[in-house]
């Protein structure tokens, strides 16, 4: 008797497994877009600081430029 209500109990188990995976793969696909958006936003954030670094770099090259300029005249 215990064997046999084992194996029910088992094969209710595999049958509802896979629903419940396909349940969980639906939810990480929304949890997947938020994270897209999230990384896409900080990259964003990455790159506009670094084009910010870069243009700094460039003035103080430019006036660095210039000063070397005057002092060879």
């Amino acid at each position: 008797m215990k064997r046999i209500a084992a194996l029910v109990l088992l094969a209710i188990l595999c049958m509802t497994a896979p629903a419940a995976y396909a349940r969980r793969e639906n939810r990480r696909i929304g949890e997947n877009a938020r994270e897209a958006k999230r990384a896409q936003k900080q990259y964003q954030k990455y790159s506009k600081k670094q084009a910010k670094r870069q243009r700094k770099q460039m003035k103080q090259y430019q006036k660095a430029q210039k000063r070397a300029a005057r002092h060879r005249h």
